[in-house]
């Protein structure tokens, strides 16, 4: 493995091509060239070390000396549970979306009573008291984490010891995944409360259109 920074690189990627030719006789090796960044340096080399893995990089065939892979870096914890929670909630968007899309007549034909109509939010109802029951295990969780942190935290300087600077990161980092999963529980928590309210309203419009229930009266003007 050879590193090299990367404006020799690339005048190496202009020669590579070439001198693999000769060597194997005008058949070249089907070899990469690696290149990422480590702080403010761009690095190239012909492999990939262990501590680079999660760093994004671009790959470069050593035969054309052309771009072939622009590989993204690692995701984090944090970055992947966020990544979780934006999909649950797409599911939660795309279910909404498709009960919403059913229009009334399709209601009338569909559902011969009210147990079957309930039974389409039925599924909605349970995914969303999922990703509620998560959301709270996960603030319990983060919070008992955090106090935790702090204690351990308070007893090193009450020992006149000096909190160290990793130890001060984790602190902020749980405080900040804690801060962002109260906000999803309180997001969970809304979406329940406004699905209630679909559920019964939907419940109501079809009582209306089965002559169950009578139409609501418009709103009359007010005259002066």
């Amino acid at each position: 493995m050879f590193r090299v920074p990367a404006i020799v690189a690339a005048s190496l990627l202009l020669v590579m091509p070439q001198t693999l030719l000769a060597q194997s006789g005008g058949k070249a090796a089907d070899k990469k060239l690696y290149c990422w960044n480590e702080g403010k340096e761009r690095i190239c080399s012909d492999a990939l070390p262990a501590d680079a893995v999660n760093h994004a990089r671009d790959e470069f065939s050593a035969n054309s000396g052309l771009r072939n892979a622009q590989v993204q870096r690692a995701l984090s914890d944090e970055e992947r549970a966020a990544a979780s929670t934006a999909a649950a909630q797409a599911q939660l968007d795309q279910m909404a979306e498709q009960t919403r899309q059913r229009t009334e007549q399709a209601m009338l034909t569909t559902y011969g009573d009210e147990n079957a109509l309930r039974r389409v939010f039925a599924e909605r109802q349970e995914v969303l008291d999922n990703n509620l029951k998560t959301a709270q295990y996960n603030v319990a969780s983060l919070r008992d984490s955090l106090v935790a942190l702090l204690a351990a935290a308070g007893d090193r300087e009450l020992a006149g010891g000096k909190v160290a600077d990793k130890q001060a990161q984790a602190i902020a980092q749980r405080h900040a995944q804690l801060k962002s999963q109260q906000r999803l529980l309180a997001s969970f928590e809304q979406q329940q409360q406004a699905l209630k309210v679909e559920i019964e309203s939907s419940l109501q419009r079809y009582r209306q259109l089965k002559g169950l229930a009578p139409e609501a009266a418009p709103a009359q003007t007010p005259t002066g």
